[in-house]
């Protein structure tokens, strides 16, 4: 007596991308939907809950214990600056923070695009020497927005 094998179902395609396929990179979007939830929501309880006001935030631990100012300091009133349309006071909070807001868009919308497409994030912008510029650039930023006659770098 001979045994039957199944013969295996034709893979049903739609533009030449599996269901499979599809339903493998819906999953793989799960991290960026998360990531743009957060943000969402981080971004409407700052712009509901005023960091201008105090009591509202924690002091910034680094600005509480040494009385200088950390690179990221005045994020959060940007934020809220930012989302009530006050662009010029956005700026003015945190100068570094607002010129990279462009930069991290561009970085979320084409890893969410590649990864959408099945395709892995390689960019020059993480290459080693960028990286460490990058860094450089934190640690002159950190400290020249702590000295006398950069005061319009302060929050």
């Amino acid at each position: 007596m001979t045994e039957r094998v199944p013969q295996r179902a034709a893979a049903l395609t739609l533009d030449g991308v599996t269901i499979v396929q599809q339903q493998q990179r819906r999953r793989a979007l799960l991290p960026h939907a998360a990531v743009l939830a957060a943000v969402g929501a981080g971004t409407a309880v700052v712009a509901g809950v005023d960091p201008n006001e105090p009591g509202h935030y924690p002091a910034c631990p680094f600005l509480f214990l040494t009385g200088w100012y950390c690179p990221g300091c005045g994020a959060t009133r940007l934020v809220h600056a930012l989302a009530h349309g006050r662009v010029e006071t956005a700026f003015g909070l945190n100068p570094l923070l607002f010129l990279l807001l462009p930069v991290f868009g561009y970085l979320f919308v084409r890893w969410t695009a590649l990864t959408a497409r099945g395709r892995p994030m390689r960019s020059r912008l993480f290459a080693r020497p960028v990286v460490f510029g990058f860094i450089g650039l934190l640690i002159v930023y950190w400290i020249v927005r702590n000295l006398p006659f950069a005061q319009p770098l302060a929050p």
